[in-house]
């Protein structure tokens, strides 16, 4: 890999947070991590911490602000609309999978049920984001 990502992870379960920190140590991984547990929260780091990502981690349900709200406002955000936004849900639900690539997503994943494809799908998407020319640097 080529570059250390600054990651905005928004997720609502605890155990999907673990499980993607622990992918991440496992891999030998020095990306910076921060942790929303929804939109509403993400929003907060966005605009009262200055802190710019180069991707956001998305799932789809959760309280407060949900994916593809969170997803609105921040395609609205002159400075914000250009950091990639990747969806990482359960939700296979086709209607949401299009309005989220209508919104201005860079990707889906549906989260495998299996660590073993969970670990492998992440590898090969933090491989492609931290080897891609990101708009925030």
């Amino acid at each position: 890999m080529s570059g250390v990502l600054n990651i905005l992870l928004i997720e609502d379960d605890t155990i999907e947070v673990m499980k993607f920190n622990r992918v991440v140590k496992s891999l030998g991984l020095n990306h910076k991590v921060v942790e929303a547990g929804n939109g509403e929260e993400a929003l907060h780091i966005l605009k009262e911490q200055n802190i710019i990502p180069d991707i956001i981690l998305l799932d789809l349900n959760m309280p407060k602000i949900n994916g593809i709200e969170f997803l609105n406002i921040l395609k609205a955000d002159e400075v914000l609309k250009y950091i990639p936004a990747i969806i990482l849900s359960t939700s296979n639900n086709h209607r949401d999978v299009m309005e989220c690539y209508r919104i201005g997503i860079a990707g889906y994943i549906i989260k495998p049920l299996k660590y073993e494809d969970y670990t492998d799908r992440i590898q090969k998407l933090l491989e492609y984001w931290s080897a891609n020319q990101l708009t925030s640097q």
